[in-house]
This record gives structure tokens, sequence and C-alpha cells, in this order.
């Protein structure tokens, strides 16, 4: 039985459970002088019920799933004759991976050894025989449940205290896969950075002038040991996103102040929303426009006054990076400056103070946690911008602060190392996660600098 069947058989069995553990509860609850005899609603009763049958039955279902494919190759391998049970590990590993692809092509009859096609036929019976077994055996316990959970309907049984406890581990358990998720990140990508800093130091590539990852094949090749100097790419990164929070900060934070303080209802409620739809286009089309329209402009621009403009340069990445961030300064610090208690306008305004002076002495003040929020946000996002720097900044490793030349930044060597076959004993790409490492930690920086402005800040005006 599909897996499908079985998840929209099982979420049957859990309505009907429901509805069972609820009319059960409306039963006791007239024995027991109506719903205050009861200790919860009956809605709670029904919950109960539904997660009696569901937890068993879906623990099951996925201790099954998880095991199913490795029980059955092993039953499958023991099949074999001694002989290809008697094959080397790889030898034996090819042999069951074509066993596997036969059973699924359905096509056994093309194969030729009698063997191979019995294992074949072995596997096909052991899969369906799986199938039905787990099916069977998750509705079962499902079935189990639920007349466990009917039995516990009672008028003292505490449902709600039940179903909130199994709700709140269930919390417990999602936050703990975001964490563990977190952290399983880093330290992948921490133990492949230290395979890196084995062939390469980390003195080179914290403070090397020359990024240049290309390994030759022949030791007599130019370039043979490659340069890993990360320093051009830290500094493209920063510039690039120092010219685009230029430009987002002070068009955001004033659309942010526009919308809130000035604006009427009518202008809010049209401008907000055609203000936050920049954040919906694709980056391949900001891409496209800075590499189409910003950057020729841009060069012809420089060349009118006299300046060698690149072809593809920082600014004209910066900029329409910068517009693109514009709705992530400009929709948080709204929201933010909205979220200040209206006394503390009123206040400022009844003490003689102008509307600008507010704003500039009492609303930017109080909303700065919130504001600070955005900033960060709309920095992460520019470090971590890949499309607009590969078709507007380049990939040339230059060592510069020119914003007129092209540049490029870590994410896009990340993808330009990791694109294609790639070995990964191979410093080359180990680069890719020693880079990565680098801007995990600089965005851990800014995190660590933006809460402390918002603790600071949040004290002062709470």
């Amino acid at each position: 039985m599909p897996i499908q069947t079985i998840l929209i058989t099982l979420v049957a069995l859990l309505l009907f459970g429901y509805f069972l553990g609820r009319k059960r509860a409306l039963r006791v609850s007239d024995k027991a002088k109506g719903n205050r005899g009861l200790h919860s609603l009956p809605a709670y009763y029904g919950y109960m019920v539904a997660i009696w049958a569901g937890i068993p039955a879906v623990i099951i279902l996925l201790l099954w799933t998880s095991f199913q494919t490795q029980i059955i190759t092993s039953l499958t391998v023991a099949s074999l004759p001694d002989i290809m049970q008697g094959q080397s590990t790889d030898q034996l590993g090819l042999t069951v991976n074509e066993i596997v692809n036969l059973a699924e092509s359905g096509d056994i009859s093309a194969e030729e050894d009698p063997a191979k096609q019995a294992a074949a036929q072995h596997y096909l019976r052991l899969k369906a025989i799986s199938s039905q077994a787990k099916a069977l055996v998750v509705v079962v316990a499902a079935l189990i449940g639920m007349l466990i959970g009917l039995r516990l309907v009672k008028a003292d049984t505490r449902a709600r205290n039940k179903v909130e406890t199994v709700i709140r581990w269930a919390m417990i358990g999602c936050a703990a896969v975001a964490i563990l998720t977190t952290i399983g990140i880093v330290f992948s990508v921490l133990f492949e950075a230290l395979r890196f800093f084995q062939s390469v130091s980390p003195f080179e590539f914290l403070f090397g002038l020359n990024w240049s990852p290309q390994t030759a094949i022949r030791a007599d090749q130019v370039g043979s040991s490659g340069a890993f100097g990360a320093v051009p790419l830290f500094v493209g990164t920063l510039l690039i996103s120092s010219i685009a929070l230029l430009i987002a900060v002070p068009l955001g934070l004033m659309s942010a102040i526009f919308l809130s303080e000035y604006a009427t209802a009518r202008v809010r409620t049209i401008a907000k929303p055609v203000l936050e739809i920049l954040a919906g286009i694709p980056t391949v089309v900001y891409g496209f426009f800075a590499a189409l329209t910003v950057a020729p402009f841009i060069r012809n621009l420089g060349e009118a006054i006299g300046l060698n403009v690149a072809s593809e340069s920082a600014l004209a990445a910066g900029l329409v990076m910068g517009i693109m961030l514009i709705p992530f300064v400009s929709s948080l610090s709204d929201d933010a400056i909205s979220a200040v208690p209206r006394a503390m306008r009123d206040g400022s305004l009844g003490l003689g103070a102008t509307r600008s002076e507010t704003i500039k002495q009492v609303m930017i003040p109080a909303a700065l946690p919130g504001i600070v929020g955005g900033i960060l946000l709309a920095a992460s996002r520019a470090i971590g911008e890949t499309m607009i720097v590969v078709m507007a900044a380049g990939l040339s490793a230059n060592l510069t602060i020119n914003p007129l030349e092209a540049v490029t930044t870590v994410t896009v060597q990340i993808v330009t190392l990791l694109t294609g076959d790639q070995e990964f004993d191979n410093p080359k790409t180990l680069a890719a996660f020693a880079l990565g490492l680098g801007l995990f930690v600089i965005t851990l920086l800014l995190n660590i600098i933006a809460l402390h402005v918002i603790r600071k800040y949040r004290e002062q005006y709470e």
C-alpha cells in the first residue's frame, strides 16, 4: 500500500477517534450533571483519543519506513547464491544495485542471469509483503490506541492537561529540530574547514592578498600550488554590502517614517504594499536589471566625466542590491515605529515639541531595537546575495575599495568552487567550506552587535 494511502487512512482514523472521544465525553457529561461534571471541555477528550490513536501509529510508520529498505536489501542479499555473497564489498554493492534497479524497472525478464532474476523477484515480494504489513500494523496500532483513549474518557480525567502536555512536547521537539539542524550545519562546515586548514595555513587564508584557487594537475604548471588569500573576497563582500546599505538604510528608514507619521491612511494602504513588492522580485531579475541597465548607465556616465569605469563594477551591484533591500528596512522599521506607545508621542507633542523633534528624539530612539533588527536583516541579506553580484560585479577577485572596478564576494566564490563535479579531498573544493565558516563568523558578530544595541535601548525605554 502506498505511503500516501496509509497517511490518508490514518488521518481518517484520527478524525473518527476525535468524534468518538467527544461523543463519549458528552455522554459522560450527561451522567455527571452537564459539562460542569467534566474536568475538561468535551473537545479535549476528542483530542486525547486522537493523540492516543496517532502517536503510536506515526512512530511505527516512521520507524518502519526508515528501516524497511535496509532490511529488505539484507534479506535479498541473504537469498543470493554463495558465489555472489562471497564477492568483495564493492562488487556486492554493485550487484545489489543492479538487482534493485532491475526490480524497480519492472523488466525482470530482460535479465539473462537467472540468479539476479530470482533475487529481483524476491526483492519485489519482500517489498509487497512489507508494504501490506506496514499498513496493517499502523492501522491496528491506531485502533488499539483509540480504544485505550476511549477507556480513559472519564469525568475526572484531566484531558486538557494531557493534551497541552503533548502539544508542549511537540513544540519542544520542533524547536529541538531547528536547534539541532543549526548545530549540524555549523559542525559540518567546521569539520570540512578544518580539513582545508590542514592543507592551507589559516594565516595565509585570513591575511593573504591573492585569491587564485585553481590548482594544476602537474607540479610544473603555473599556479600549481594555488593561492587562497581570502582578503580580496571579504573586502569585495564588505564593499558591495556597504554600498547596498548606504542606499537601503536611508531610503528605507525615511520611507518608514513617512508611512508611520506623515502618510494618510489611504496613502499608507496603497504605498506600503507597493513598496513591499520589491521584496518579492526574484534576484535574477535584479541581476538582469543591473547588468543590462544600471551597469551600462554607470559606465557611460563615468566616461562622460572622464572616469574609467569597468563594465562590471561594485557600484552597479551595490546600487541594485540596495534597491532590493529597501523593503526589509522599511517594513520592519515601520512596524517598530508604529508599535511605540501613543502616550510617548502625545506626551512629546504636548510638551511643545514639533513633529520632527518628536520623531528624532522620541520615536526613533524608542523604536531603535526594531530598526536595528531590520538593518541587520538587510545586512545579512546583502552579505549572502549571489546572483546580482555574478551578473553585475563579475568574478574577479580584485583587492580594491574602488566601487568603479570589478570585484567578487564570498558567496559567489563558494558557488564557483562547488559547481560541477568536485572532489572533496581537494583544497580547491574545501576552500568553499572555509569561506562559509568565515561568512558565518561575520554574521554572528553582526548578531552580537545588534543584540547589544537592542538590549541597551530596550532597557532604557521599557
